[in-house]
């Protein structure tokens, strides 16, 4: 028999580590004669009839879909359709996202066999030895399914011992240019209302040795990223502060590894081991959620902002981790004002990555009982995000819906650093830029996606120039400052001054002498004087760029080198020297 399992992931660059742990699971667990397990992998940008063609022609006898918040409203047109294709084919669900009620799941999706619950690695083997002539379907704890018109639901299947579960990956180049996601405990010991993690109170840990020679695979064939799923990696400091020692030991200078973490249980022993990393081989996702003490008592939450800052800082100042600090709007407690509040205290500590979500009322969630009480409207379909609360208009969610489209744009693009530090200076507080930033660009009617990047720079400037007593040429300078940070343009900007190209003799000379003994162009040596001009760019400045970066306007006319073979590891601008060229 051929067992297909689907995964329908969210990007091309995703991976699902449900399948892979299925598959590998069941065939270590031993394949009754004739079985196989197959995977077949896609994506929600794919037109569905695509998707419908690739599994009928995969000729299988049985169909697994791993079902997520982002995928399970495309899962339900697969089924329904499949449901008509393949009448004679079961087709089972599992996952997250229809863990928590599968009788309901199951009475929306009448096509559907029945639902995997909890963990599903040994119910799916069991799963497969049924349909290969082996057992009792009712015999199978952790599953829902229908029979004879009725549902009918199992005991709960057992938690696993983690280190039992064999490692799910196999050929390194299935997984060129993608994230791998992998997991070294499940659970969490913390109880956050809105999410579904809170549900399972027991956290086991997967064997230090085994994650040792995992991390191994991940180092030896040079994975791209490889992204831990573990909730609050950090909950055992022991255990976090082994494996960041091990890839700190074992760095293959290209990997890196990312972390979800509680930034007020590091250690001291973990900032030491953070020093002495490379850039960039981990990233640490913060979850800062709110600074609102009372919506953080509700929401069972009980971190230390205090302490959070502290961590951060100290962090940053090492400049090796790269930090996603993110924040939750429609919170109970936190009104428009107070999320302002909030969004300040977390953009003060300058993130690499500042991530604005808003509450997602999870099926099955603490947040899912309680948010009647709380006045919390949601969508009624997926993702069930907040519409408004007791505290949130809709008109106010409305709002921060802009502010967080201009913090994608503006703040996580790394491609105005300089041009946003300069307009800071003319709004009382970092929150009250990103509303007019937002509101702007609602006014304009302008998507993100809709436009170059050099569209970018001039609607950052048709909005600079609204803003009274703003230096226009002091605002230009930044602008083309941050656009020849991020590349050597093929056509000169249309806002970028006349006045800041260098004189030709000038240049000539300054490459000459750089190509002969080179004081900042040290790489180039292959390269002549004529290759390094075209490979770099020269641009002058009536002011200071480099130190308005840092927020200060000198206004002293410089010129500034960039070299773009020496890229920041974090925000991948080019480096950019102040030097002096001869007149």
């Amino acid at each position: 028999m051929r067992f297909l399992l689907v995964a329908v992931n969210s990007k091309y660059i995703h991976t699902n580590p449900a399948v892979y742990s299925l598959k590998a699971y069941a065939q270590a667990a031993g394949l009754p004669e004739g079985a196989e397990v197959v995977l077949a992998q896609y994506t929600i940008n794919e037109p569905i009839e695509g998707i419908l063609q690739g599994i009928y022609r995969e000729k299988p006898d049985f169909i697994g879909f791993s079902c997520y918040i982002w995928n399970i409203s495309y899962i339900r047109q697969l089924v329904g359709t499949l449901g008509r294709i393949l009448p004679h084919v079961p087709l089972w669900l599992g996952g997250p996202e229809v863990s928590w009620n599968p009788g309901e799941v199951l009475q929306e999706m009448p096509a559907a066999a029945g639902v995997m619950t909890g963990e599903g690695e040994e119910t799916f083997w069991k799963l497969l030895s049924f349909y290969c002539g082996k057992g009792n379907m009712e015999d199978i704890p952790g599953i829902t399914y229908q029979q004879e018109g009725n549902i009918v639901s199992t005991s709960s299947a057992p938690l696993l011992d983690l280190s039992a579960v064999p490692f799910p990956y196999g050929d390194p180049e299935e997984f060129a240019n993608k994230i791998i996601y992998y997991e070294s405990s499940r659970g969490c010991p913390y109880r956050c209302s809105y999410c579904l993690s809170s549900i399972d109170k027991k956290v086991r840990f997967r064997d230090l040795e085994l994650v040792y020679q995992e991390l191994d695979f991940f180092l030896q064939n040079k994975v791209k990223q490889v992204k831990f799923v573990d909730r609050t990696f950090n909950a055992k400091p022991d255990r976090s502060l082994a494996i960041w020692q091990y890839l700190l030991e074992h760095d293959n200078g290209y990997t890196n590894f990312h972390f979800e973490i509680s930034a007020d249980l590091l250690t001291e022993e973990e900032f030491a081991v953070f020093a002495r990393m490379r850039p960039g081989l981990i990233q640490l996702e913060i979850g800062v959620q709110t600074t609102n003490d009372r919506t953080l008592e509700a929401i069972c939450r009980h971190v230390s902002f205090a302490k959070i800052q502290q961590a951060v800082n100290r962090i940053k100042n090492m400049g090796t981790v790269h930090q996603h600090l993110d924040l939750i709007a429609g919170l109970p407690f936190e009104d428009y004002k107070s999320f302002g509040h909030s969004f300040d205290q977390v953009y003060r500590l300058r993130p690499d990555q500042l991530q604005l979500g808003f509450l997602k009322v999870l099926t099955g969630s603490p947040m899912y009982e309680k948010a009647e009480e709380y006045g919390i409207v949601y969508g009624e379909y997926p993702p069930y995000e907040v519409l408004f609360t007791r505290w949130l208009t809709y008109e106010d969610v409305l709002r921060l819906k802009a502010v967080e489209a201009a913090v994608e744009i503006y703040y996580n693009s790394g491609q105005f650093t300089t041009t946003v530090a300069y307009l800071e200076q003319f709004f009382e507080r970092p929150f009250v830029l990103y509303e007019a930033l937002g509101e702007f660009d609602r006014r304009k009617a302008e998507g993100y996606q809709a436009h170059s990047r050099m569209k970018l720079y001039e609607r950052l400037l048709s909005f600079a120039e609204e803003i009274p007593g703003i230096d226009t040429q002091v605002f230009i300078s930044a602008l083309v400052h941050d656009c020849y940070l991020r590349e050597n343009c093929k056509s000169r900007p249309v806002f970028a001054p006349a006045e800041g190209i260098p004189g030709k003799e000038a240049a000539r000379i300054f490459y000459q002498k750089e190509g002969a003994s080179p004081l900042y162009l040290k790489g180039y040596i292959e390269y002549n004087s004529r290759q390094m001009a075209n490979m770099t760019h020269l641009e002058c400045y009536p002011i200071d760029v480099l130190r308005l970066q840092q927020g200060e306007v000198v206004y002293e006319p410089v010129t500034v080198l960039y070299d773009y073979t020496r890229r920041d590891t974090f925000h991948h601008d080019g480096a950019a020297w102040k030097v002096q060229l001869e007149v």
